[in-house]
């Protein structure tokens, strides 16, 4: 028996051009989780994850803080979906970036009918697998994992690629894991033990490093 580890990346920088890109925040999150590990006398076998560019800063954050170097085995089927993607493939002309209240939540509930329609088959936004090839993206990653490892092992990935693990695991339904994805936190914790022959889920989307009062404004959702 072991536990699969799967860490959101830290805060990215939503709005700017680039977001895959950790903000100073970003970073700030994936060091203090890899020092409250490091804390609790924390090892890991191995280290998988997605080959986006915040996947990479938020492991090389984690390793400064677990003061520990590995060389990750990069994922791609950890790789998050393309939201604008996802939009534009149920929305003709995709609104603004979102500025205010109202915006951002017009641009979550165009999200949750993209997800859901591309999740059913109903659509195919533009440079994206279909949602099973995604699907078997994320499951092969923890099949290594469950199958190759028998202690501890790091995922670092993105909510998408995180929920639907765990929607997968607990058997949810598409709203549900579409709920869950939305709701994940920046470099929140999800732990599946697992065994060469499943996973069962444990903890998710907790915040650990985060829990004490000086830590408060490093919560952050994007």
């Amino acid at each position: 028996m072991g536990t699969i580890y799967l860490v959101r990346h830290g805060q990215a920088s939503f709005g700017a051009a680039d977001y895959d890109q950790l903000s100073p925040l970003g970073h700030q999150q994936s060091v203090r989780l890899g020092e409250h590990w490091r804390e609790h006398g924390l090892r890991f076998d191995a280290v998988l994850t997605g080959s986006l560019r915040r996947h990479r800063q938020t492991w090389e954050g984690l390793a400064q803080g677990l003061g520990w170097a590995a060389e990750p085995l990069v994922w791609p089927g950890l790789n998050e979906y393309d939201s604008e993607a996802v939009i534009e493939a149920i929305h003709a002309q995709p609104p603004a970036h979102p500025t205010s209240p109202e915006g951002y939540r017009q641009h979550f509930r165009l999200l949750r009918d993209g997800l859901r329609q591309w999740m059913a088959g109903v659509v195919s936004p533009r440079g994206m697998p279909t949602y099973p090839e995604f699907l078997h993206g994320v499951t092969s990653a923890l099949e290594h994992a469950r199958t190759q490892h028998r202690g501890n092992v790091l995922v670092v990935s993105s909510g998408g690629p995180i929920s639907t693990a765990v929607g997968h695991v607990l058997g949810t339904t598409p709203e549900t894991t579409i709920e869950m994805n939305l709701r994940m936190r920046n470099t929140s914790v999800s732990e599946l033990a697992h065994n060469p022959k499943r996973c069962t889920l444990v903890s998710f989307n907790t915040l650990p490093h985060l829990s004490s009062p000086a830590h408060a404004d490093w919560v952050t959702h994007a």
